[in-house]
């Protein structure tokens, strides 16, 4: 069984949490660097990306991530977490962690009010489509030439991998639907 950290600074952390155990995995609190060290894999989930970047900053956790990446353990950033593993942000100074070669702009689909679910196909994980949830979901506006494009919504990519890096730009841990998170405990 794989312990998954689950960064725990802002957002809804407690819900991946939930979904990895559902999913057959253990998870750990992440924040600081020492809870990193028996982390298999890390979750960035949802919430405020400038507060939850404000944080990783601040805690000293923006190159302990990105060392965790690099030695190949897989890690999975979901609404505000794929902000953060991109390499750009549209219109906007925020700290980012460059671990996805993906330019993203914020609150692409609009305000809160504009949030909406769909039925999203996603090959990686058989023929029945994913509830996805879009909350104030970013757009990702470019991919570089390592990316894997995963599901697409209308045509704009919404899941992808570069590596053992995975985004989203939805929120799988509210769909009640675990496949995504046994995918990702999969990896690596």
């Amino acid at each position: 069984m794989k312990t998954i950290g689950v960064l725990a600074l802002q957002g809804d952390f407690s819900k991946h949490a939930e979904a990895v155990h559902a999913a057959g995995g253990e998870t750990l609190e992440v924040r600081e660097a020492a809870d990193l060290e028996s982390a298999e894999g890390l979750i960035i989930p949802g919430g405020e990306s400038t507060v939850i970047g404000k944080l990783l900053v601040r805690y000293g956790l923006m190159d302990p991530v990105k060392r965790f990446a690099a030695a190949g353990k897989p890690v999975f950033g979901t609404c505000a977490g794929a902000i953060l593993l991109s390499a750009r942000v549209e219109r906007y100074e925020q700290p980012c962690l460059g671990l996805l070669d993906i330019q993203v702009r914020r609150n692409g689909y609009g305000r809160q009010i504009a949030s909406f679910e769909t039925p999203l196909a996603v090959p990686v994980l058989g023929a029945i489509p994913l509830r996805a949830v879009f909350i104030r979901a970013p757009v990702i506006t470019a991919v570089g030439k390592g990316v894997e494009v995963l599901a697409e919504h209308k045509g704009i990519p919404v899941f992808l991998r570069q590596g053992a890096v995975m985004a989203a730009t939805f929120h799988p841990e509210l769909s009640g639907d675990t496949r995504l998170h046994k995918y990702f405990l999969s990896q690596g």
